[in-house]
């Protein structure tokens, strides 16, 4: 009998603990992944083609503001879900960049696209060696 009695506090206690996230929450990334390497190769009087090959499209075009992209980005933390949003922009005049203001994560996103595979398994896309886009 006291192994039954033993037995109806662990399970309660060990539901309870587990239902609630107390021991692991996955940290959550959302929005743009952007390399240091392409952030670092912008300048101004670059078209929006060419930012769009450095960086991938934009996660928010404002259709009332059509010379402007914004690359947004979220990550949660912590197991209480705090939430870090980092946003970089970009603005351009008559379709060029002019000047960009903002952050990102640089070293996350580094992080996060070195372990995709690992992550995310084996199926996303390869790089093909030596050739580039096609």
């Amino acid at each position: 009998m006291p192994s039954f009695r033993r037995l109806l506090l662990i399970a309660p206690l060990s539901l309870a603990i587990a239902g609630c996230g107390v021991l692991y929450k996955q940290p959550i990334y959302q929005g743009n992944l952007l390399e240091k390497e392409a952030v670092d190769q912008l300048k101004p009087g670059l078209s929006k083609q060419q930012v769009a090959g450095l960086l991938g499209t934009p996660s928010v075009q404002d259709p009332f503001h059509a010379q402007r992209w914004d690359y947004s980005a979220t990550e949660r933390t912590n197991r209480r879900g705090t939430t870090e949003s980092k946003t970089l922009t970009l603005h351009f005049e008559n379709d060029t960049l002019v000047r960009w203001e903002g952050d990102y994560f640089p070293e996350q996103d580094l992080e996060l696209a070195r372990s995709a595979n690992r992550q995310f398994g084996p199926n996303l896309p390869k790089e093909e060696k030596g050739g580039g886009r096609r």
